[in-house]
């Protein structure tokens, strides 16, 4: 009987030591995850502000020839990935502020080979020129992106007004 009070307690304080450890792990990781988001800012890749549109080539959905010469500006130009869960996360909020823009609209949708971009082109479609590419393909080239969603807002003497992975807030000009 003694063995069994002393294996209960003994169990109930590595119990305990293992809790504590739990705790301490997690403060740290929290107060890593915190200087982590909010010390340095999250970089996509891509052109800078600033920076003109280099001369790319590339063929619509709907069978249009695209370049950076037709595209002109101001311009609004997403790039999205068929596999990318913040791609679909971004995808209605381009939408809408595609519809309320009088400026050109671009698409750039990219597909692995086990992904099917068709989803996107058709939402897309309906408000913008859409090329579909494979990864790293002229347009993305051109404008060096990175990673997905990357979308640019250029201004009319083409150059880059502003990028991010979310939408930006400042209008091309």
């Amino acid at each position: 009987m003694p063995y069994l009070v002393a294996a209960v307690v003994l169990v109930g304080l590595l119990s305990m030591v293992n809790l504590l450890l739990t705790v301490g792990v997690i403060r740290r990781l929290r107060q890593q995850a915190v200087r982590q988001d909010f010390d340095e800012p999250m970089t996509r890749g891509g052109l800078a502000p600033g920076e003109r549109i280099p001369e790319f080539a590339a063929t619509t959905t709907k069978g249009e020839p695209i370049s950076g010469e037709l595209l002109g500006g101001p311009a609004m130009v997403g790039f999205f990935s068929a596999g990318c869960r913040p791609c679909k996360d971004l995808l209605p909020l381009f939408v809408e502020r595609a519809r309320q823009t009088p400026d050109a609209v671009l698409a750039v949708v990219t597909a692995g080979s086990d992904e099917d971009p068709a989803p996107y082109v058709e939402q897309l479609a309906q408000v913008a020129s859409v090329v579909s590419e494979e990864p790293q393909g002229p347009v993305q080239s051109a404008f060096k992106v990175a990673g997905y969603p990357t979308v640019f807002l250029i201004d009319a003497d083409g150059t880059v007004a502003d990028s991010d992975y979310i939408m930006p807030t400042t209008a091309g000009s």
